[in-house]
């Protein structure tokens, strides 16, 4: 049982916006860093864990989710925004380094933290969502309609205003249903003049490693912010190309572990097995281990106790130097 009783929570300014943050425990700093559709409580168990262990733990809502602040602007949530909210966190906890963990989109923040300001991070851990070398050559929203369809969720949450209305069909509660509780591996892709929500199936039973309490704490926080935040993610995507020209060429020269399950979305599909035990992937991020599990896409709450073991016997490595 998870006890959420010793986490405490804040609300600090950070590059411009008011960010929450979940946090416990003392020592070195980690970053936990949630991806999509989710909140701070997607570490849950990793939270007290870390801990326990002699770590200072922090988990914030990522800009647009929960309670932090959500800017209007779909400009504002590029990776130069999203890295920067987590600079000036590091500065508030007066900490020139922090060990950084993140899931999904979380891990693209993280992989991106990690090249802009390597001198910021002691180790990285990501999970689900491998670093790509950003291409001058592929258009990113053409390259996924090209590749998938205008069913594929990149390009159906491309226009404002249209997934939230779709969304709206349904109460918070069977949208988080129908996204956390996803086990195929197919990416994401909603048939020919179909919504993606309409394709995504309504489990009749729930996972277990999730209890109807832990959805309805997700529901009731997209409830109150709405889902216009977490989308606006990709809707920066087109600009990321060109955002990106300085750092074409860097590796990631910072520790990394990579951590992902072997029935995620698109790792047969994709190819994305492939890519993270071929030669490119190790190119980039020179030092790098690779961890396979077995499990599915939200990997740290379907296998809290092997992610979390995972997590700190890499980050412990580092902690003493």
């Amino acid at each position: 049982m998870v006890n959420m009783s010793e986490v405490s929570h804040q609300r600090i300014k950070t590059n411009g916006i008011w960010m929450h943050i979940a946090e416990q425990g003392t020592g070195p700093l980690v970053l936990l860093l949630h991806g999509f559709p989710e909140i701070w409580y997607s570490w849950r168990h990793q939270i007290g864990y870390l801990a326990k262990h002699g770590y200072h733990v922090v988990a914030p809502d990522m800009r647009g989710y929960g309670d932090t602040d959500s800017p209007l602007s779909p400009s504002s949530y590029s990776l130069l925004h999203l890295v920067g909210d987590l600079i000036d966190l590091l500065d508030h906890f007066g900490q020139q380094q922090a060990f950084v963990v993140g899931h999904d989109y979380g891990a693209i923040v993280a992989w991106h933290l990690s090249l802009f300001r390597p001198d910021r991070v002691k180790a990285l851990v990501a999970l689900s969502a491998p670093y790509f070398e950003p291409s001058s050559s592929i258009r990113s929203i053409e390259s996924f309609r090209q590749g998938f369809g205008e069913g594929c969720y990149v390009c159906q949450f491309q226009e404002p205003g249209r997934a939230e209305r779709s969304f709206a069909r349904y109460d918070y509660l069977t949208v988080m249903k129908k996204f956390l509780l996803y086990n195929k591996t197919d990416y994401l892709v909603a048939p020919p003049g179909m919504e993606l929500i309409d394709y995504l199936e309504t489990p009749a039973k729930l996972a277990p490693w999730i209890t109807e309490e832990d959805l309805q704490v997700y529901a009731e926080k997209f409830e109150e912010s709405g889902f216009t935040g977490a989308l606006n993610y990709f809707r920066t995507l087109e600009s990321y190309w060109e955002l990106m020209g300085p750092w074409r060429g860097k590796r990631i020269s910072v520790p990394a572990k990579f951590i992902v399950g072997d029935k995620d979305i698109g790792y047969d599909a994709l190819g994305t097995g492939e890519y993270v035990k071929g030669d490119v992937f190790k190119s980039l991020v020179p030092n790098l281990e690779v961890v396979i599990l077995d499990g599915h896409h939200f990997i740290q709450q379907e296998k809290p106790q092997e992610v979390s073991h995972e997590i700190l016997s890499f980050i412990s490595k580092f902690s003493t130097e």
